[in-house]
């Protein structure tokens, strides 16, 4: 089987967590309990970090918060309009994990942000981020909080931080995107339909590919869709193409690595978000429309 879960194991998952799919096939993955997700938290990151974990007073190793706790609410449920909606505080770095593992799929969801931000994004755009394919422990990336993965970055819009869609790369990872630089005097690579196949992330040309901003006004949901099929992905912002992705992958001692299964990650970055519609189903093939995307 060349899918991760087939409709049977679709089948019991959705009997297990006491709910059914849809007639399209889509499973929610948002509940008032959060029965489909756990939470990993790290630190309350401060200006000054830079990518060490931070010590006591005697110079030790001050260990993450860790599985499980929840400090601070970080991550919250409520019902807004009839449906599940979750909060993602910020107050700490950290992410909900998926329980399940997933390949060969189609997801969506929306999201907004809030107003309430920590440091160290408190003079900075607020941030979130879809990680997926992610594999291993949390805490292996740089701030410390995260499973090794890809990212699909969620941003607010009017920054010249980046975009929603941008790609970063999660602890060695790496993907062959088609990409140019516009200003030659930058480092700067942003997604080109028309650009050249190069390797962004672990040892490529650059660790960051950037996109167009494509989020709904302030305020306003906008929606996300990833859909992923044997070592492609694509990010989707209200319904355009962000970016296209081929050859997922991690570079080893023993070289590289397929990456093309593993479970999601909603990020928490010092600064409030929300995300609400939550749902997935699997697919047989990367749909038609996007197959010119991989030429």
């Amino acid at each position: 089987m060349k899918h991760t879960f087939s409709l049977l194991t679709l089948c019991v998952a959705l009997l297990s967590a006491g709910c059914s799919s849809n007639d399209e096939g889509w499973q929610p993955l948002l509940d008032k309990d959060l029965s489909h997700w756990r939470v990993y938290q790290s630190y309350q990151h401060t200006n000054d970090f830079r990518g060490r974990a931070p010590v006591d007073e005697n110079g030790e190793k001050i260990p993450p918060i860790g599985y499980d706790k929840n400090l601070y609410d970080l991550f919250t449920v409520e019902e807004q309009d009839g449906e599940p909606v979750l909060r993602v505080s910020g107050e700490t770095y950290g992410c909900v994990i998926s329980n399940q593992s997933y390949r060969n799929y189609h997801l969506r969801l929306k999201v907004k942000f809030g107003q309430k931000r920590w440091e160290p994004r408190l003079e900075k755009a607020l941030d979130s981020g879809l990680l997926y394919h992610s594999v291993g422990d949390a805490g292996v990336d740089y701030w410390l909080s995260w499973m090794r993965s890809f990212e699909f970055q969620v941003m607010q819009s009017g920054t010249t931080e980046g975009n929603s869609g941008d790609f970063w790369p999660i602890s060695s990872t790496k993907a062959d995107i088609k990409i140019s630089r516009p200003d030659p005097d930058k480092r700067t690579y942003y997604y080109d339909p028309e650009g050249e196949w190069l390797t962004v992330g672990s040892r490529g040309v650059t660790n960051f590919c950037g996109t167009v901003d494509y989020n709904s006004p302030e305020g306003e949901w906008t929606t996300l869709e990833l859909i992923c099929y044997e070592g492609k992905s694509l990010h989707i912002v209200n319904g355009n193409v962000a970016m296209a992705l081929q050859n997922l992958r991690y570079t080893s001692e023993q070289g590289d690595v397929p990456l093309i299964e593993g479970r999601l990650q909603l990020q928490s970055e010092a600064g409030e978000v929300f995300y609400k519609g939550i749902e997935i189903r699997p697919i047989e093939a990367m749909p038609e429309q996007y197959l010119p995307y991989f030429e």
